[in-house]
């Protein structure tokens, strides 16, 4: 296994971070938490053209045909730039929902207008419980008729839910936990869908949204009835793991960004950055930095080879959830009284930490399933 930057990757990371720079810079992504979509169709239409979204999407359905690992370098870029809009959940989640389970009609149909941008999409899972776990999906119901599904019931912390052109919505069909959850991809212009905003730490898009007797075909449905949870699980794992893409570039910019700082403000005379109880925090962050860099391109390796990812994820995953969050809390000490102001940009890493570190499972839930993977 070879974890370091192909000459393709690296093309991928240099293109995207100069794109970034010059297109969303903290000013734009400050702009966008007060902005009603949360992102702007222009830079949406960029990206599409860059070939972003169909990354991961086979060549036959007008994608890139590149692996997850590709993907990973990429969302390290988006990540440090804090990019906003419904790209992880459309590029990641869709992608990977579509391909995995997706009819050859579903596939032809949705992929090609995902991969141009024509289709954003969100996951619908999480209801009062807000557990990563089948037991969770017990109020959203599909009752089966003769020309599709009726769907009824309410899902809560829908990542880019009012963004989304569909969403894939987790119903319960059966009574079985585990064997009695079925996937629908579900049009979000639905009268009968109604979508209500929740106001988070990191201005994260989440949304409530309601599903009152909302008709779908019988086509409608991803993958098989009842099959849903072995689908669920995969696409855990595959936003687990770009959630730790994600952590690792952000950690790598903060750092950046405190070594340039520490270098520059000069205190009793001389950059901070001599003193030595600075240097100690920058050396701890830049530990934790490659440590965390490491684990996530390792996970992101195991998925794009089609290797069995549980271990790697889980351990990449349990490990930055807790580190990310200390690397933010170390950059605000080296960065003082400043790094705690509205005006300077440190909190906007620091907040949207908050949501990153539980997004498809936090510190606990991926440390249980570390001690299952090796029979504890």
């Amino acid at each position: 296994m070879d974890i370091g930057l192909s000459e393709t990757q690296q093309l991928i990371r240099n293109s995207a971070r100069e794109f970034l720079e010059e297109n969303c810079d903290t000013q734009y992504v400050r702009a966008m938490e007060e902005d009603e979509v949360g992102h702007t169709e222009e830079l949406w239409d960029q990206i599409a053209e860059l070939g972003w979204l169909g990354l991961t999407v086979p060549e036959e359905y007008g994608g890139a045909g590149m692996t997850f690992s590709e993907l990973a370098v990429l969302l390290e870029e988006t990540g440090a730039a804090m990019l906003p809009g419904p790209f992880f959940s459309t590029a990641v989640i869709g992608a990977e929902a579509l391909k995995l389970a997706g009819s050859d009609e579903q596939k032809t149909e949705l992929l090609a207008k995902l991969a141009t941008g024509k289709l954003k999409m969100a996951l619908a899972f999480h209801e009062k419980a807000a557990a990563w776990a089948p037991e969770s999906v017990s109020e959203m119901t599909a009752t089966q008729t003769d020309d599709g599904w009726i769907l009824n019931g309410e899902k809560r912390f829908v990542q880019d839910g009012a963004a989304s052109d569909m969403l894939i919505v987790a119903a319960r069909t059966g009574e079985d936990p585990k064997s009695g959850i079925t996937l629908f991809l579900v049009e979000n212009d639905n009268s009968n869908v109604e979508s209500r905003e929740l106001k988070t730490t990191g201005s994260d898009r989440m949304s409530v949204m309601s599903f009152g007797e909302v008709s779908v075909p019988k086509g409608a449905v991803l993958g098989e009835v009842n099959g849903g949870w072995p689908i669920l699980e995969k696409l855990f794992q595959y936003g687990a793991a770009g959630k730790c893409a994600e952590m690792a570039g952000a950690g790598q910019k903060l750092l950046d960004n405190t070594v340039d700082y520490v270098q520059n403000r000069v205190q009793f005379g001389r950059p901070i950055g001599s003193f030595q109880a600075i240097q100690h925090h920058a050396a701890d962050m830049a530990i934790e930095v490659q440590a965390g860099r490491q684990l996530a391109r390792q996970a992101a390796w195991f998925l794009g080879e089609g290797l069995d990812a549980t271990r790697q994820v889980a351990l990449a995953k349990a490990y930055l959830s807790e580190a990310y969050p200390r690397i933010c809390a170390t950059a605000h000490q080296c960065h003082g009284a400043i790094g705690f102001t509205h005006e300077y940009d440190l909190h906007l890493w620091t907040r949207r930490s908050t949501g990153q570190r539980l997004a498809f499972g936090d510190t606990k839930l991926h440390q249980e399933t570390l001690a299952r993977s090796v029979g504890l």
